[in-house]
């Protein structure tokens, strides 16, 4: 038990500093080969704070954990709305930009209703289904999606230039064939840790008598949204809370489009021990947090709204823990 726990929490630090490193040698080779900072950080530097959450659903299906592939992105965009979102606007109230309110947050919605038709053929089939899984085609149909919203996102960028998000800034002096090792063995890192992380993760469930739905909606979740995390504490530390809409609201869509298209793509993704009140907790999380950033008129998430959605958090964890 013991190793198993020492292993989780190695299996954690290998991804996020493999996720750190594949995106730091990724975008600034990408940079030294004249691609615009705006590109990459749409395409790289999302695709690497996503990471962590693609390694883990990947290898979790590929090993038959589906319940942790399934419950990792469900948890992870709870945990980004409720108690990342909660807690940035509690120390520091956030202002949601018009373009997040007209796009992004309906997007993120309508990501989430979508995963939950495809997933749940027992309530939405018509035929009589007996099992839910998330298929292969289902899988296609989700990448289609992630195709649409990265088009679109590159669409309407090009016409904002100057997007203040872009990283501006002169392009590191690193040799390269460092970039190259960082590229390597952060995906080593990924993927070794990655593993390390749903082995030790489905042992500990088993020990301590939990369904490995439990273990992916609450600790895997958290753990693989650290990097979520990080760059939203850095944002509000910075007294730049905004960025920490965009930050949360990305990663939503990304988890289910991407990755659990990939994942299921890979292998249909049997989904059992993740109910529809787990499914409907990801959606009233979102629906909370578009309601609280138009309320008033004002774009503003403010600190008794970010103590609700933190409340929501601690309510629904609460509530896992008594189901257990």
């Amino acid at each position: 038990m013991i190793v198993d726990i020492l292993l989780f929490l190695l299996g954690i630090v290998l991804i996020i500093v493999g996720a750190n490193y594949l995106t730091e040698g990724a975008s600034t080779l990408a940079r030294r080969m004249g691609v615009s900072p705006l590109v990459v950080g749409l395409t790289i530097v999302a695709f690497g704070t996503s990471a962590p959450e693609l390694i883990v659903s990947l290898m979790s299906a590929l090993k038959g954990n589906a319940d942790i592939a399934m419950g990792n992105v469900i948890g992870s965009n709870i945990f980004n709305v409720l108690a990342i979102g909660g807690v940035t606007a509690v120390v520091a109230p956030i202002r949601v930009t018009q373009s997040t309110i007209r796009r992004e947050l309906p997007l993120m919605i309508l990501a989430s209703l979508v995963l939950f038709f495809l997933s749940y053929d027992t309530i939405f089939s018509g035929i009589g289904a007996t099992e839910n899984i998330l298929t292969r085609g289902e899988g296609m149909v989700l990448l289609g999606f992630f195709l649409i919203f990265l088009t679109y996102t590159f669409a309407i960028a090009k016409g904002s230039p100057d997007d203040p998000h872009a990283d501006h800034a002169p392009v590191k002096a690193y040799p390269l064939w460092l970039l190259i090792l960082f590229i390597i063995g952060g995906l080593a890192a990924l993927i070794y840790g990655g593993d390390l992380f749903v082995s030790s993760a489905s042992s500990i469930a088993r020990a301590l008598g939990m369904s490995e739905s439990f273990i992916g909606l609450t600790i895997v979740a958290a753990g693989t949204s650290l990097p979520e995390l990080a760059t939203s504490v850095v944002a509000a530390l910075k007294k730049q809370p905004e960025l920490a809409v965009g930050n949360i609201v990305g990663s939503n869509i990304f988890n289910i489009f991407l990755i659990l298209g990939i994942s299921s793509t890979v292998t249909p993704i049997r989904v059992g021990g993740v109910t529809p009140l787990d499914f409907s907790v990801m959606i009233v999380s979102g629906v909370l947090l578009y309601i609280f950033s138009v309320l008033f008129g004002d774009r503003i998430v403010k600190r008794t709204e970010g103590a609700v959605l933190v409340l929501g958090f601690v309510a629904y964890t609460l509530y896992l823990i008594a189901q257990l």
